[in-house]
């Protein structure tokens, strides 16, 4: 990258990236919103990573390096929140290892960090408060982005949580993700056209902006079981997006483990702007683990009536402590997926763009 492009992007860290990373620091942790802001009406998505083992990073750093795309990195409240989360990872260890690594490689690309998730589930004092002490731990940690998910709760609680939650956010002047339409897969119900405008129109009430607007299509999380078929509505998508358009929304998209690339190749004409990879990330790290680790991990999760994401926080020790042959062919295959999954959201050349549209 030229300096002259280099100088662009370092105008977008802001203040809180800048006391973790230093003054001089090369690093070009930005902040979401101006990006969103300027490639909303173009046909790219960003790829947002839930890297709950961090192997997988510096090979998605080397798929971002060389086809010149932005992207981010992120973990939701239940992955990653003061207490570590099921991945036992804070957010300041978070934001610590993608640093780490991009020392480490010497990335060169933007990207932000995300508060992914960052749910509300009641509309209790203390369910409200652990989430807005998890905010204000990622801002501190070097976070750039934060998602609040209230989706779970009724609209009017829903408004209500967001709106308290994101005040200080729009204060920091940093990206915003929200959600209506808990995302539950194709049996889930679909977010409608006026759910959404509703949502929207309310946050702008109450002088919230977000950048970004997360719905029910038909998306689930986590992978997908042999033989279910993916149901996403893009047409409902597409219609939604028409009427958050004008208040400067995209579309953020859930639950992309297992979706033919196919299908993820038409998502941008839609109005997704945003793209959350997590559980393809846990398959690859998984699949190269020693395999003694692994199936200490597999009987653990049986052991307890877990998923075996939640193992991750069991064995990070050992997780961490693996091998190198075993990081490198971790972060090999990571490389090669997110190539893939960069070409299918045609964010090749994405920074090169940005940097354009940035004047």
């Amino acid at each position: 990258m030229d300096a002259k492009m280099w100088e662009k992007f370092a105008k977008l860290r802001p203040e809180n990236a800048l006391k973790v990373i230093g003054e001089d620091s090369k690093i070009l942790l930005v902040n979401s919103r101006p990006v969103f802001d300027a490639l909303l009406d173009e046909k790219i998505i960003i790829m947002a990573c839930n890297a709950r083992i961090p192997h997988v990073i510096p090979g998605i750093m080397r798929a971002a390096q060389e086809l010149n795309a932005l992207v981010a990195f992120e973990l939701a409240k239940s992955e990653g929140n003061i207490d570590g989360g099921y991945t036992g990872q804070t957010p300041h260890q978070y934001v610590q290892a993608i640093l780490g690594y991009a020392d480490e490689v010497g990335f060169e690309m933007p990207f932000f960090i995300h508060g992914d998730h960052i749910t509300v589930k009641k509309p209790t004092d203390d369910e409200v408060d652990s989430s807005w002490a998890l905010i204000q731990a990622e801002y501190e940690a070097g976070y750039t982005s934060f998602a609040i998910d209230a989706s779970h709760m009724e609209m009017e609680y829903n408004i209500a949580a967001t709106v308290h939650l994101a005040k200080p956010i729009m204060e920091w002047g940093l990206g915003l993700e929200v959600e209506v339409g808990e995302i539950a897969g194709a049996q889930g119900k679909l977010t409608t056209v006026e759910e959404a405008k509703t949502f929207i129109e309310a946050l702008r009430v109450a002088k919230i902006y977000p950048n970004l607007l997360a719905i029910s299509n038909g998306s689930k999380h986590g992978n997908y079981a042999p033989g279910e078929e993916v149901h996403i509505d893009l047409k409902r998508t597409g219609e939604i997006f028409e009427v958050i358009r004008p208040y400067g929304v995209a579309i953020a998209q859930h639950g992309i483990t297992g979706t033919p690339l196919n299908l993820v190749g038409q998502f941008a004409d839609y109005g997704i702007r945003k793209g959350n990879v997590g559980t393809t990330w846990q398959n690859i790290a998984h699949k190269h683990l020693p395999p003694d680790l692994f199936e200490a991990m597999k009987k653990w999760a049986e052991e307890n009536g877990k998923d075996i994401k939640h193992a991750t926080r069991q064995f990070k020790k050992e997780i961490d402590s693996i091998p190198e042959e075993n990081k490198k062919a971790i972060a090999e295959e990571a490389y090669q997926v997110a190539r893939d999954f960069i070409k299918a959201f045609r964010a090749e050349g994405s920074v090169s763009l940005l940097a354009e549209k940035l004047g």
